[in-house]
């Protein structure tokens, strides 16, 4: 079987927005009290501002950990596990209910497109209390892809 090389490619801002637009499996990484970090696989996807946007309820850990410190880092994965990647490093924001509804909104039509009942949708958001995760970039790494130097590629 044939070795493939490894590839890092850099982006600007709107190749790293390209990028992660149509992948919505990440991983949130934020920081406990004490330091260490807290990983949360998430589903995500980017809103109209070229923010990364994720749903979740106030009561988790990442929410916690976003209100104390206001940094955060999202690895995002391609639908293929081997897939191409990137880091994103930046700010990171919480929206409660009720401010959240309309950007919860956004966030759905980022992953999923139109809902057929927006009405319902909103009421559910309220009724589930949930909250809006908002991760600014700030830098990110290289678009990477996995395998080997290419010194050992045939």
């Amino acid at each position: 079987m044939p070795r493939t090389v490894a590839t890092n490619t850099a982006v600007d801002l709107a190749g790293l927005l390209d990028f992660v637009r149509p992948r919505h499996q990440m991983v949130l990484m934020t920081t406990r009290a004490d330091g260490r970090p807290q990983a949360s696989p998430v589903t995500g996807g980017v809103d109209e501002a070229g923010r990364i946007v994720v749903s979740s309820y106030p009561e988790r850990a990442k929410v916690f950990n976003a209100r104390r410190r206001s940094t955060a880092s999202v690895l995002v994965l391609s639908d293929d596990f081997g897939g191409a990647w990137v880091q994103v490093d930046g700010e990171i924001e919480v929206i409660d209910a009720p401010d959240s509804v309309e950007p919860l909104v956004d966030y759905f039509r980022s992953i999923s497109g139109e809902h057929p009942d927006w009405a319902e949708y909103r009421q559910a958001m309220l009724d589930q209390d949930k909250s809006l995760l908002r991760v600014t970039p700030a830098r990110w790494s290289p678009i990477a892809t996995g395998g080997f130097p290419a010194r050992l590629v045939d």
